[in-house]
């Protein structure tokens, strides 16, 4: 069938429908056209709700901008940092937080300080960072690293004052240490005043305010144990008793001995005789600096005039020797209850003790062979060592 076909049979089916019936009046009306748009209310073209509308789909966008902002600032704050190794900074006391901020991202430990400072400031800590100084962990997030400039937790270090050290010993070394801040005090306390003792401090702390705490730590030391002394204690007042336990502490290093030596000392003193010690020969010889450490002690020493040579004078000496630290304080004020009255070093680090000067001799006696022996092996040593030398 031919498309001219198709359509003459479209066209026949079109004819054949039935025409609805219309007056003249009906066929002469034009048809309805497109109607025209409402016509808008007075109060939607009114100026005000187009500026209201304008506000608040402004405020709107601005909320949604600032959540995905502090969400972001947020996810910042408490991811881990930047820094691939623990770090130290030192924050100096009257440092401002921006400054800290800036510090912080110059050394790699923070993104971005402005996400620091914005986070100091919604969680209310922008004014409760304390100076010191701190051990930034590897990774710490900002959050981290506010917690911890909170806490105050600053890195510690140590200074070890051992027993028997002189007060000019602990100024040197309380001078050196380089953790420390200030001059140390001009005036030096007296021999015997400081503690012995492992102080704990934070960098920048006052070498005045170290001798200040080691000078309180002893006085009160020094008076709890005198007042737990034994009843009819042979020394008179707390300054002697400090004196003889800085000479038991420079005596003997052994703790089952100190009270032991303690008690000869005592009884010699009731006894009248002289102490006979040869720390107190040193002392009176080289002052708190100590003997040198290749500086023999030669016999010609027992018998050089000085207010500390307990062979030569009766009694305590003047001062304390040294630093006396707890038990030898202890072992003064509670003594063994002994006769013996002498002792001499046994050769093996400690002392052998004797009640009677036939026995004391026979003791020293058997101490300089062990000495003589010591000596010929030392010389023998030296001699293949050199022997050695020659023949390569």
């Amino acid at each position: 069938m031919t498309e001219e076909s198709d359509n003459f049979g479209r066209r026949s089916e079109q004819a054949a429908r039935p025409l609805a019936a219309r007056s003249a009046r009906e066929a002469l009306r034009p048809e309805a056209g497109t109607p025209p748009p409402p016509k808008r209310s007075r109060q939607s073209r009114n100026q005000f709700v187009v500026f209201l509308n304008f506000v608040v789909s402004s405020v709107v966008f601005l909320v949604i901008v600032t959540g995905v902002v502090l969400y972001l600032g947020k996810r910042e704050f408490e991811s881990p940092g930047p820094s691939t190794a623990a770090e130290t900074i030192l924050i100096r006391p009257n440092t401002g937080v921006r400054e800290i901020a800036e510090m912080l991202e110059r050394q790699g430990l923070i993104s971005d300080q402005r996400i620091f400072l914005i986070g100091l400031r919604v969680h209310g800590a922008d004014a409760s960072l304390k100076a010191g100084e701190y051990e930034i962990k590897a990774g710490a997030s900002m959050a981290e690293i506010m917690e911890l400039l909170e806490s105050g937790k600053s890195v510690l270090y140590s200074l070890t004052i051992p027993e028997g050290r002189t007060v000019a010993q602990v100024f040197k070394a309380v001078a050196a240490t380089q953790e420390l801040s200030g001059e140390i005090p001009e005036e030096t306390p007296p021999e015997g005043s400081l503690a012995a003792d492992t102080l704990r401090f934070t960098r920048g702390m006052p070498r005045k305010e170290v001798i200040a705490k080691l000078r309180a730590q002893q006085e009160e030391l020094v008076q709890s144990i005198w007042e737990r002394r034994a009843e009819n204690h042979p020394l008179q007042n707390i300054d002697e008793f400090v004196t003889l336990a800085s000479i038991v502490e420079k005596e003997t290093g052994q703790a089952d001995e100190r009270s032991r030596v303690a008690a000869a000392f005592l009884n010699r003193l009731e006894r009248g005789m002289r102490l006979q010690s040869d720390p107190t020969v040193i002392y009176g010889l080289f002052g708190g600096e100590g003997k040198p450490a290749d500086r023999p002690i030669y016999r010609s020493d027992l018998a050089k005039e000085t207010p500390y040579n307990t062979y030569l004078v009766d009694g305590l000496p003047p001062t304390p020797i040294a630093n006396p630290g707890r038990a030898a304080l202890e072992a003064v004020a509670n003594p063994s209850q002994t006769d013996e009255l002498y002792f001499v070093a046994d050769g093996t680090g400690g002392h052998v003790f004797a009640t009677t000067l036939e026995e004391h001799n026979e003791n020293v006696a058997r101490w300089r062979k062990i000495e003589r022996e010591r000596r010929a092996e030392a010389e023998a040593a030296e001699n293949d060592a050199q022997e050695g030398d020659e023949r390569n």
